[in-house]
């Protein structure tokens, strides 16, 4: 938006730079052009009423001296006819169209626009005799030389001016560009901090204009009330969660104590019903890990590198309790973020449900990347696009233990870490959890 407007802002200054000078320089060509031919238009005159005295006397010897001295003082060639068209005095010009208007009686009213680029030089005539009698015509091919050069320096003047204000006029245009537009670059760059998951971020104080600042007020505002109904959502999930984490504990105490006491047809009653409540303390449980991981809070920042293999091993009795075939493969020993081994866990403990015996899960990491791929069922699109979200189960798995609430925690996690996570499929069949992480900054780099 800033280059557009500096744009518009030069287009406008610059026509206005020139609806201003360009006027001026052509009044001021249009002067220096009156001026000289109302100089010599004064110097044909007086040569008329000599060529009118010395036609009428017979005697062209006086006027010849007279124009030979005058185009040897200024340079300007001076040609004298009668009005037949014969030649008196001077020379060098000829017959022309100027002479011939001038024997009709009519003098010269005008000349050609002088430029600093042309003409060289104009012709000037003027009719002699008295009254309406017309004895003869002097014409005078005057040089406009120093015209010229005067409306050169008046014109480069002009143009330097022009530069000049124009120059001025886009660095004030740009600062005034800064201005307007200072406030929205704030608030892009705080919508984007938010969008990152970054809620705390607001807008500082900024000049501009006062509508654009009454803006990023309110802005902050819905940004403070969103966020505190954020907050006051999870601090309920949470609290909820860590507050029935009692009773459950105490309703499964009291329920074991009641075993004693079953019958042999009350028993199937009474472990389904601590199934149930073993779902729902992992349910609980489940909440409140993601409110702890929306929060920001509950895991350190790295772990030391060489972690992950040593973490992941403790799957491996679990696999090959299970007939699975777990390999790994760790060519990234750079120290990683204590959510990346937290997201693994999840994923394996996804395909240790789902995976038929027989099966093969790979974990790898190389360049920030880590991959566990599986060889079983796997999800189509529909599914793959929706079990990040919250308590989603396919339709074929709902008698799998679990809580719907894994890859919604690991997509949480992933946010928090500065990564993303995304469900592949596998070839020929299965699924891929990829987690990609962020370029890792180096000590000292902004």
């Amino acid at each position: 938006m800033q280059r557009r407007l500096l744009v518009v802002y030069t287009l406008l200054i610059a026509c206005l730079v020139a609806a201003l000078a360009v006027p001026l320089a052509l009044a001021y060509s249009s002067h220096r052009t009156g001026q000289l031919l109302l100089a010599r238009r004064a110097d044909a005159t007086r040569f008329a009423e000599l060529t009118d005295q010395a036609i009428r006397d017979g005697d062209a010897s006086g006027l010849a001296l007279e124009v030979s001295r005058y185009a040897e003082l200024y340079g300007t060639a001076v040609e004298i006819r009668d009005r037949d068209g014969t030649a008196v005095a001077g020379g060098g010009i000829g017959d022309t169209a100027s002479g011939r208007r001038a024997r009709s009686g009519r003098t010269t009213e005008a000349l050609t626009l002088l430029t600093p680029f042309g003409p060289s030089s104009v012709l000037v005539a003027e009719p002699a005799g008295r009254d309406d009698q017309v004895s003869g015509v002097v014409v005078l091919r005057v040089s406009t030389a120093s015209a010229r050069r005067a409306i050169g320096e008046v014109w480069g003047a002009l143009a330097l001016g022009s530069v000049a204000a124009l120059g001025c006029s886009l660095l004030a245009a740009q600062r005034l560009t800064r201005w307007i537009l200072r406030p929205v670059g704030e608030l892009d760059h705080t919508t984007r901090a938010i969008a990152e998951g970054r809620l705390e971020a607001r807008i500082g104080t900024v000049r501009g204009p006062v509508e654009l600042r009454r803006l990023e007020e309110r802005f902050n505002a819905m940004a403070d009330t969103i966020s505190a109904a954020l907050d006051r959502q999870r601090a309920f999930v949470a609290d909820a969660s860590h507050e029935l984490r009692t009773p459950l504990t105490v309703l499964s105490l009291r329920l074991e104590n009641l075993e004693p006491h079953l019958t042999a047809e009350g028993q199937a009653e009474y472990d389904e019903a601590l199934a149930e409540l073993d779902r729902l303390a992992a349910l609980l449980e489940d909440l409140l890990t993601l409110a702890r991981v929306e929060a920001d809070a509950g895991l350190p920042e790295s772990v030391a590198a060489g972690g992950l293999p040593a973490r992941l091993a403790g799957w491996q009795e679990l696999y090959a309790a299970k007939g699975l075939t777990l390999t790994m493969e760790i060519a990234d020993h750079s120290p990683l973020p204590a959510a990346v081994a937290r997201i693994a866990d999840i994923a394996l403990d996804n395909a240790a449900k789902f995976v038929p015996a027989g099966g093969r899960v790979r974990v790898s990491l190389a360049d920030r990347v880590l991959r566990v791929a599986d060889d079983g069922p796997g999800l189509d699109e529909a599914g793959r696009a929706a079990a990040l979200g919250r308590f989603w189960r396919a339709a074929d798995q709902g008698n799998v233990p679990g809580s719907g609430l894994g890859l919604a925690i690991a997509a949480e996690l992933a946010r928090a870490c500065g990564g993303t996570l995304a469900l592949l499929p596998n070839e020929p069949h299965g699924l891929v959890v990829e987690l990609r992480l962020g370029r890792r900054e180096e000590p000292g780099q902004p």
